[in-house]
């Protein structure tokens, strides 16, 4: 995953390395194919316009430090960026209420069951009691899909095979969850394209007549500017709480993980990796910006040079102050 991102920035910020100071003609060409690699990357133009112009004016406004290059500087900035795109720091999901009710939402085919699952799994070794709703009432096989995984992590499943009302089932369930002593329960719901009136209606009662504590929409981060885009258009039906990212080891350009906070204004909560149900991780948008940089090493040293800029300047400031005041 962003191998192809990581390549190209790198080879971007190859531009600066070695360059004695900072100068608005080689940040401009640096900064130009950055913007160039985010777009391939499949990130939203505005966006990446947006963060390009934003790194721009910092680097052009930042002292380079005796300690560290002109190209050193502009990764951590570049980071610094990247890490506020993506939300600036992680966001876990709320589980208060008697019991909590998450609802998952998605599109068809985006692994919304694998993750109810994975979350299931996931709250469960948190030590909450949790139970899994099955709410998709048009796949044949999701009942039975959920079942095996729910038996996978030893998480009960509520379902209601010969019930075609997904709201009823869900109010059900709940109430289930409440006389069983569950403190979670997670409804997963049947994947919908958002030009569905008729789904999309659907998935707004159920939200309605739940009350979740927490509204997820899981994306396929594989379906790259189209997930922005779907993303956008489900926040505007559900006013979700956050996203999910699903697929993210498979052949994505990444642009999906990068854009989706800036356009739809809700935090990335979690991404998910593989079948595996532990394969499940809280998103840290610092971490991500540093695994696209693939420059740790690089952030760490130009922020412990920072610190020792900063430590000199308070000195000079203090002489100043106490010549002033003799």
């Amino acid at each position: 995953m962003f191998e192809s991102l990581s390549s190209k920035i790198d080879k971007a910020l190859k531009t600066l390395k070695g360059q004695g100071k900072i100068t608005e003609i080689n940040v401009a060409s640096t900064v130009k194919e950055i913007r160039k690699a985010l777009i391939d990357a499949d990130v939203n133009y505005k966006v990446a316009k947006s963060v390009t112009d934003s790194i721009r004016e910092k680097a052009l406004g930042r002292e380079v430090l005796i300690a560290v290059s002109p190209g050193q500087l502009l990764v951590k900035i570049v980071s610094e960026e990247l890490t506020e795109l993506m939300g600036g720091t992680k966001e876990d999901i709320n589980t208060k209420g008697d019991p909590a009710v998450i609802l998952i939402a998605g599109l068809q085919g985006s692994g919304k069951t694998t993750f109810s699952a994975k979350l299931a799994s996931y709250l469960k070794k948190q030590n909450k009691n949790v139970l899994l709703a099955a709410c998709d009432i048009y796949r044949p096989a999701a009942i039975d899909q959920l079942k095996v995984l729910g038996e996978q992590v030893g998480v009960e499943v509520y379902s209601e095979p010969e019930n075609k009302n997904a709201v009823q089932i869900a109010k059900n369930a709940i109430e289930h969850g409440k006389k069983n002593n569950k403190k979670i329960v997670i409804v997963d719901t049947a994947g919908r394209l958002a030009i569905d009136e008729q789904m999309m209606k659907e998935i707004e009662e159920v939200k309605a007549s739940v009350n979740p504590s927490e509204t997820l929409f899981v994306v396929d981060s594989m379906t790259g500017q189209d997930a922005v885009n779907t993303a956008k258009t489900f926040n505007e039906r559900l006013n979700f709480d956050g996203v999910v990212l699903t697929k993210l080891d498979g052949d994505t350009r990444g642009g999906a993980a990068l854009s989706i906070r800036a356009v739809v204004d809700k935090p990335i909560k979690f991404i998910s990796t593989g079948e595996k149900m532990e394969a499940l991780d809280l998103f840290y948008p610092d971490r991500m910006a540093q695994r696209i940089l693939g420059m740790g090493d690089v952030i760490s040293l130009v922020e412990r040079a920072q610190q020792v800029f900063d430590e000199e300047e308070a000195k000079k400031l203090n002489q100043k102050i106490r010549k002033k005041s003799v």
